[in-house]
């Protein structure tokens, strides 16, 4: 008998080339679509932040060796760990305080659920807190040469490792209800003001609270005014996002927003 033809979709060579482009993302739209039905995803409060932060006892441990070790540098660095990773704690605890309330969203579909890129730093303090509150959560992950795709807080059906960023990003958009951004690097900056740019211009139709956590941080970092006095953005865009420096006034703010602008989700109980 003549040998069988290897059919296409089985043909891995196929699919991992150039013509096979179109599959592969189509592929990370559909794939994730399916599992968020599967598990009642109905949407996201999405956490952005460095991949560089650490708890605090890493951070801590760190500190204490560089201190040992006499040197300057080490030092500094130890020194610059620790103020980022109060930030880690307060993502921890954020997104716990987030799962507990949302858990008591009295709905057949899962509101509200914690969403992280999926990495360490700030993405794992999110991840860390739903799971310490017995919640579920998610993780986009991206594959990238030098920093772990997964980190172990994730709920593990709902880990993904995206290889195209803009299809990361749309997941991240499509499901988000709420945002809160921590401090961050290029990558943090690049996601907020993607998002920023589709709330502005109505092309993200829905109404989001943007959350910018760590108002030292965020005002030395971002001069925004000078966009308004430069007329380059309208004093109205200033208004969609606030910045807030404490856990309490962040999940008072993301509960209150959540609750006005989706009231069909009831909710029983406090946190």
């Amino acid at each position: 008998m003549p040998a069988m033809a290897e059919k296409a979709y089985k043909n891995i060579e196929f699919l991992n080339s150039r013509d096979a482009r179109t599959l592969r993302i189509l592929s990370e739209y559909l794939e994730p679509q399916a599992r968020f039905a599967r598990y009642g995803i109905r949407d996201t409060v999405v956490f952005f932040g460095s991949a560089r932060a650490e708890s605090s006892d890493a951070a801590q441990a760190k500190l204490a060796e560089a201190r040992a070790s006499s040197d300057p540098e080490r030092v500094a660095s130890a020194e610059r760990a620790c103020l980022l990773a109060r930030y880690y704690e307060d993502a921890r605890e954020l997104a716990r305080r987030m799962t507990t309330w949302s858990k008591s969203v009295q709905k057949s579909s899962r509101r509200f659920i914690v969403c992280s890129g999926g990495g360490p730093g700030i993405m794992e303090a999110a991840n860390r807190g739903a799971s310490e509150a017995q919640g579920i959560s998610i993780g986009l992950g991206i594959s990238l040469p030098h920093e772990p795709t997964m980190n172990p807080y994730i709920t593990r059906e709902l880990g993904f490792e995206f290889h195209y960023f803009f299809m990361r990003k749309f997941w991240f958009v499509y499901l988000a209800k709420a945002l809160v951004v921590f401090p961050g690097g290029f990558g943090t900056m690049d996601e907020l003001f993607e998002l920023l740019t589709l709330v502005q211009t109505g092309k993200s139709a829905k109404r989001m609270p943007i959350v910018l956590y760590g108002a030292t941080f965020w005002r030395e970092v971002l001069n925004l005014p000078a966009l308004v006095r430069w007329g380059t953005i309208s004093p109205a865009d200033l208004d969609l996002f606030r910045i807030v420096d404490s856990v309490e006034e962040a999940f008072d703010h993301l509960r209150t927003q959540l609750d006005d602008l989706y009231p069909e989700a009831e909710t029983e109980g406090g946190v």
